[in-house]
Order: structure tokens, then C-alpha cells, then sequence
């Protein structure tokens, strides 16, 4: 599909972390009208590989792509007249969902355990990434985003894989480089995504409860200082293999299932007609 057929198929895109901010870009590279809804206060801790600190900080650019908050669900056909940035809404999502004329809803929110619900209907064609969704039922068409040979294929039709519970090992840690939330409350921190930390080093703070880091290594993820975080929030991340650059762009994962995205948009996206694996 060119550039200028892109154009006639808006794209909403739920959830503004880093497979999120991947189909962004490359949704936005690629010609297609596409913005981004995520909560006032997202909590996403990989923030050097995604869009976020745009809805604090109002914009942000992510591998040569600006990514712009907008004040009201209004200003979204402004936003694609222009297309000098991908705009964010943290209005309630009834409201975006309401605000244009969407072509493609694609669900990357990335909820892990929890069981999506439906949202076949909600626009022409509905993608669900991530655990949980079935394609034909609760979405048109989903894409694998478990580590493995079927990352980032599309699947017309059944589950994607149950959530595998373990990460990916980087520089031989796996899960023991993350700090979840051990108490809700406002998340502290002076510390920098990029900066090298030691173990057990004080990195953050949530309200009396003090958070180091796991291991030594420099800070791949970190939530912004402020948000509010819930009990077992992944907040904070750190790479033992001590490269800075590995904290920012996309990743390899992200990269691989917003070109799964893209390839469902291509092939199911033609002319007015969609084309999606349910009945």
C-alpha cells in the first residue's frame, strides 16, 4: 500500500509504551493518519524507547519521529491535516474513540494476565497484541508478540500464545533485573534512563520504601518521577551489559510486532473493504 492509500485509514492505537510507540512509527512512516491514547499517568518505565514523557512534557521524538500531546480529541483532524507529529490523547477513550472516523483500532496496551474484552465493532478492523486475545472474537486480527519464530506473525483466527511469565535474558539476567512496586503510592526518583547504577545503589523511592537497583548495570527503565504506581508495577529496569544506547529506540521486539502490524494493515486494508479472519 503507498503512502497517499495510508492516508484514507485513520489509526488508533491504544497504549503508549514501547510496542505502542513502535507501531506508531511505523504506522506514521508508512503515510497512515495515526495517534496514540494512553492514561493521564502512564506508568511505563522503558520511556527512552517510547513516546510517554510526551504526555508530560508535550512532545517527544522517538527514531526521528515527534510525537505531540493534544489538549482535546478536537484538535485530532488538525493533527492529521498537519502531519508533522503522531498526536496523544489522554481523554477518556469513549471520547477519542468518538472524535474521528477510525478506520483501524489496534490494542497494544500489552495487559499480560489480564482477558481483554471485546472490541470487534469498535472500528472496521480491530487488532489485539499481546496475551488474551482471540482472533474472530475479541478482535479481528491479533499479532504474536511472545519471543520465538511466530513473533510478530498474524494470526486470523484463535489465541495468541498465553503469557509465557518469564522475560527474555539480557547480559544473563532475566527477571532479576526489574524492581516491581513492593507498596502503591507516588514513584520518586532523581535518577536518569541511561545512567550507570550499582547494585543495590538507593534508585527510587515510593512514599518510606527504598528501591535499588538489582544489579550493576546502567538504567534501561525507570517510570517518571510522580506518577502514581500500583503494588507489583514493574518500575524499574537495569541492563548488566552497561551499553546506554540499549535504553533508547526501538527494539528488536517492538520493531518486529509493528511490522506485524503493518503487514496486517496491508493486506486487509482495501479501498473501503476490510478483510478480517472472524465471521
Amino acid at each position: 500500500m503507498s503512502g497517499s492509500e495510508a492516508r484514507a485509514f485513520p489509526v488508533l492505537v491504544r497504549g503508549i509504551g514501547d510496542v505502542g510507540s513502535a507501531v506508531s512509527v511505523l504506522l506514521f512512516r508508512a503515510g497512515y493518519p495515526v495517534a496514540l491514547h494512553d492514561d493521564p499517568e502512564p506508568a511505563t518505565s522503558r520511556r527512552g524507547m517510547a513516546f510517554t514523557d510526551a504526555v508530560f512534557d508535550g512532545t517527544v521524538t522517538l527514531e526521528g519521529i515527534t510525537a505531540r500531546r493534544i489538549d482535546t480529541p478536537a484538535m485530532l483532524r488538525e493533527a492529521f491535516v498537519a502531519r508533522d507529529a503522531v498526536p496523544i490523547s489522554v481523554a477518556p477513550f469513549e471520547e477519542v474513540l468518538e472524535a474521528a472516523s477510525w478506520s483501524v483500532l489496534v490494542d497494544a496496551r500489552l495487559r499480560k494476565r489480564a482477558i481483554p474484552e471485546r472490541q470487534r465493532g469498535l472500528a472496521p478492523l480491530t487488532l489485539g497484541l499481546g496475551p488474551n486475545f482471540v482472533a474472530g472474537e475479541t478482535v479481528d486480527l491479533a499479532i504474536e508478540t511472545a519471543w520465538g519464530e511466530h513473533l510478530g506473525e498474524i494470526i486470523r483466527l484463535g489465541a495468541t500464545l498465553p503469557f509465557g511469565g518469564e522475560p527474555r535474558s539480557l547480559g544473563g539476567a532475566g527477571r532479576a533485573r526489574f524492581v516491581y512496586a513492593p507498596v502503591a503510592g507516588r514513584f520518586e526518583t532523581t535518577a536518569r534512563i541511561g545512567n550507570r547504577v550499582e547494585s543495590r545503589e538507593v534508585v527510587a523511592t515510593i512514599g518510606t520504601a527504598a528501591l535499588t537497583a538489582p544489579l550493576s548495570g546502567v538504567i534501561r527503565g525507570l517510570t517518571r518521577r510522580g506518577v502514581s504506581v500500583g503494588v507489583a508495577a514493574k518500575v524499574i529496569e537495569v541492563d548488566p551489559r552497561g551499553d546506554p544506547s540499549s535504553a533508547f529506540g526501538l527494539g528488536e521486539r517492538p520493531r518486529r510486532i509493528a511490522e506485524g502490524v503493518c503487514r496486517a494493515l496491508a493486506e486487509n486494508l482495501t479501498g473501503t473493504s476490510m478483510v478480517s479472519g472472524g465471521a
